[in-house]
């Protein structure tokens, strides 16, 4: 063990990686329910609801593993949110492709960032997104999601006379929602550690509660077998949905592989950066070590969960739970990843969580994905400009591929009229104008 993590050499031991590992774990265990509640049969995407949770546990234990093989850096890898909205709302919703069809879609990004990875050519497409506009991508993304959570709960009503406006709150399923997302408010500003989860858990309680106890009818379902399930039923569909896939126009095939990769980029560079900046690994330029290593089990995790049946599988941020906890070697990955494997003895648990539970978690994940607002230099309006478009037309738009669409397209003619054709990355003229080619095919007449 000393030879394979190098305890001694990072100043840690097994006791302390087993407990960082744990808390990596518990603080990120809320993808269990949470993803399929995005992927399942009441979202765009429609997918068996155990097929999805077997999935996720699978290839979050999968890309765990790896990450912390290739790098012995105590990271954590999971079903991405955000990535999981794109795959739900944008590739099944918008685009109106089948759940298999998506994972093709899925497979082939994964493919594509490992390319990208092992040529070099990743740091150019990083490169080539101004700072700010990743900052606002991740917001954009955060206010979405927390949109789509707050759907989910019931607080959103298009019947007050307005665009949109706040439900009654006389729903009991509703109600359920509001004292989740009070409960998950309380827990995260005490930071109790895995407070998401805990929200969870608790709000599932009370659900259970008032249906099987006071007859309120929470839309919840008893198991039809308390023995542990697993459903292997999306294994290698990703295999099958490629004739679907390529048979969509071609602009929206290429403006869904670039907002795939792009997305899926940006959340990984980040949170490694975040992580290791936690951990001390980034060297006295600021650069990681192993970063490619790392990128490329992410890229490798991403393929093989599409494989599994599951949406693009990223670098947690939560990761850095763990490090907090002395976390500094694979070992605490090791462990992360046994702890999803163990999880799939959890299915029977699944009809006891219902949407009300799971939609307040989506909420708080979108206000931490915001976080980045605070990066932007909003004084500046060459900046302001196509930050705000992306954060705003994301959500409003119902379409994470149309927001960054906008936020690109409006930087790009800023600069440009500006004269600061320099400042404009060759990269971007292409991004840019395949994006005005999407929208003029979408819009032509029929």
């Amino acid at each position: 063990m000393e030879k394979l993590f190098k305890l001694k050499e990072h100043n840690t031991n097994v006791k302390t990686e087993i407990i960082a590992g744990l808390t990596t774990f518990f603080t990120m265990a809320y993808i269990i329910f949470v993803n399929p509640s995005m992927l399942g049969p009441d979202g765009p995407a429609k997918m068996p609801t155990v097929a999805v949770m077997t999935a996720t546990c699978l290839a979050a234990a999968l890309g765990t593993f790896l990450i912390g093989l290739l790098t012995n850096y105590p990271l954590a890898q999971a079903p991405g949110m955000g990535l999981n909205a794109v795959f739900a709302f944008t590739l099944c919703g918008q685009m109106g492709l089948s759940w298999t069809a998506s994972l093709s879609a899925v497979f082939i990004a994964g493919i594509f960032f490992m390319l990208l990875t092992v040529s070099g050519f990743r740091q150019a497409m990083i490169n080539a997104i101004p700072l700010q506009l990743k900052k606002a991508i991740s917001a954009g993304i955060g206010m979405f999601i927390a949109l789509i959570g707050f759907s989910n709960a019931g607080f959103l009503s298009s019947e007050t006379g307005t665009i949109i406006g706040m439900a009654s709150l006389k729903s009991p399923t509703t109600l359920l929602a509001l004292f989740g997302l009070i409960l998950a408010i309380i827990l995260v500003v005490s930071k109790v550690p895995a407070a998401l989860f805990i929200s969870i858990i608790g709000t599932s309680i009370v659900g259970c509660i008032c249906q099987f106890g006071l007859k309120i009818d929470m839309g919840l379902s008893l198991p039809t077998s308390w023995v542990p399930q697993v459903d292997f039923s999306t294994f290698g569909k990703a295999f099958f949905g490629f004739k679907e896939f390529f048979a969509a126009p071609i602009m929206a095939i290429v403006s869904v592989l670039i907002t795939l990769v792009l997305v899926d980029m940006f959340d990984t560079v980040g949170t490694l950066i975040g992580a290791a900046n936690k951990a001390g690994y980034l060297d006295k330029d600021g650069n990681l070590p192993k970063a490619e290593k790392a990128m490329f089990a992410d890229a490798t995790a991403t393929a093989a969960g599409a494989i599994l049946g599951t949406s693009t599988v990223t670098t947690y941020v939560e990761s850095t739970a763990g490090i907090s906890a002395g976390g500094k070697t694979a070992l605490t990955s090791f462990v992360t990843a046994f702890c999803f494997l163990l999880s799939l003895v959890l299915s029977p648990l699944l009809g006891f969580v219902p949407a009300a539970a799971t939609a307040p978690v989506l909420i708080l994940v979108g206000v931490m994905m915001c976080s980045s607002l605070k990066e932007i230099e909003w004084n500046d309006i060459e900046t302001a400009i196509p930050a705000f478009l992306t954060v705003f037309t994301m959500p409003i738009f119902y379409s994470i591929t149309n927001g960054l669409a906008f936020g690109f397209i409006s930087y790009t003619i800023i600069k440009a009229v500006r004269g600061k054709f320099k400042e404009i990355h060759p990269i971007m003229y292409v991004i840019v104008v395949l994006f005005i080619v999407k929208f003029v095919i979408e819009n032509l007449p029929a």
